[in-house]
């Protein structure tokens, strides 16, 4: 519903109306969409870079959207390959792997609105799942596997929204797009960058990103990189001189990380982030030297190596702040008496890095969607930022898309165990059907 300027209307009894048009809107879908997400759940669409398998889980999505008279396109994305844009990662594997798109026509006289999430998850991973990570099982509550947060939960409120409005023969002034892509994980954007250039546009985005219900209007941005020193000679294990070792050095080298962290704690946190205890975290995601497996002989390693995680915050100039942290690591190793010998190599795991993204809480979009939570939960709604990064800033920065990320409750997302609650699934998906009524009138 819009006002006579075209803007959303900010009166609360027709935004209390349209709340409760939208849940009355999913009822009757409400055991087919947790069914849908079960059988999301439990069709793997892990990407591991160069590749990924989420083909066969973006066509069970298209057959439950045919299955309903929602017509909806499969597309392939080999054409990214010759694109010159500087996210797309030419290192990656494109061919045979599909994005979906389901469009629902307006009349031409509103907004439209695209509601983007990612069906590509990450493996499993190593450590012990209760059940299976493919079990798509319902506990108290919960539906467990991996996906289910992050975020196919998110995917199948955001297509709860074209079912239900389709369904009910309601036409909208603005187009309404939903979109699967696929490649966000593993710092990609692949997905969103094929929608983008292929001309999928809206006047507005909501990506369904696990928030726990709260409306995030920023996002950071994030960079990896791999630390590798080489040192000793595999010949001289067995010697009268000294065996040089990179492991012990690798202690000063995580000082040297440590101070980075520290010093990263006392970064201007602009607007969204004041409320963050550690605002631009610089994490250490894996270290190694030798293993523990079995098959490994004893012996002193010859490389060690750490991976790091640098976040960045919307404001910040991301070149500058990296090539700071460069010139500070090169400091280290000049100084140090093992690095300045054995000097490491510094590897980014992908370039350009992920920039965060910021919209303005008082912008229609922002409004619009925390006065559908507040009608939908009979709370006030949560406005605050994104602990992650993610695609939403190819939308916004690259492609003039406002953009705010809100999605279900849950926890695990690239652990063991992950969940999602289940009826934080059907108040996203109401939350998103009210948004979209008001938004696109």
């Amino acid at each position: 519903m819009m006002d006579a300027t075209g803007k959303a209307t900010s009166d609360p009894v027709a935004v209390s109306a349209i709340a409760r048009d939208a849940k009355g809107l999913l009822a009757p879908f409400e055991k087919e969409l947790i069914d849908l997400l079960q059988a999301l759940v439990r069709t793997n669409s892990t990407a591991i870079p160069p590749d990924g398998c989420e083909t066969d889980a973006q066509k069970v999505l298209l057959n439950f959207l045919n299955s309903h008279g929602i017509p909806a396109e499969l597309y392939e994305l080999g054409f990214l390959q010759n694109s010159t844009h500087p996210y797309v990662r030419h290192d990656r594997n494109y061919s045979g792997r599909h994005n979906l798109i389901a469009r629902l026509k307006g009349t031409g006289s509103g907004r439209s609105l695209m509601l983007s999430g990612h069906m590509d998850t990450v493996p499993a991973g190593r450590n012990e799942w209760k059940h299976s990570p493919w079990s798509g099982l319902i506990a108290d509550g919960r539906l467990y596997g991996r996906g289910s947060y992050d975020m196919k939960g998110g995917l199948v409120a955001a297509f709860a929204v074209i079912l239900a409005l389709k369904e009910s023969g309601i036409r909208l002034h603005g187009d309404l797009m939903c979109e699967s892509v696929i490649d966000e994980e593993w710092g990609g954007g692949g997905g969103t960058l094929a929608g983008r250039l292929r001309g999928d546009i809206a006047d507005a985005c909501i990506i369904p990103e696990p928030t726990d219900l709260a409306v995030f209007r920023a996002s950071r941005g994030g960079y990896f990189v791999d630390i590798e020193v080489t040192a000793g000679d595999p010949e001289s294990y067995f010697s009268k001189e000294e065996v040089i070792s990179p492991a012990v050095p690798m202690g000063r080298l995580l000082g040297w990380i440590d101070t980075w962290s520290t010093r990263r704690k006392g970064v201007d946190r602009g607007e969204t982030y004041q409320s963050f205890s550690d605002p631009a975290p610089v994490q250490v995601l894996a270290l190694q030297a030798n293993s523990f497996d079995s098959d490994i002989p004893w012996s002193v390693p010859l490389v060690a190596r750490v991976r790091l995680y640098f976040q960045f915050l919307p404001h910040e100039d991301v070149p500058a702040v990296i090539a700071e942290i460069r010139e500070s690591f090169d400091e280290f190793c000049k100084n140090d008496s093992f690095f300045s010998v054995y000097v490491p190599e510094w590897s980014a795991i992908f370039d350009p890095p992920l920039l965060g993204h910021e919209l303005d809480a008082n912008h229609d979009l922002t409004t619009t969607l925390s006065r559908s939570v507040t009608s939908v939960l009979g709370t006030a709604s949560v406005v605050t930022a994104a602990e992650y990064p993610c695609d939403a800033f190819l939308n916004q920065l690259y492609f003039g898309m406002p953009t705010l990320i809100f999605g279900p409750r849950g926890a695990g997302p690239h652990n063991a165990n992950e969940y999602v609650e289940v009826k934080s699934i059907l108040q996203t998906a109401e939350i998103l059907l009210a948004t979209t009524m008001e938004w696109c009138g």
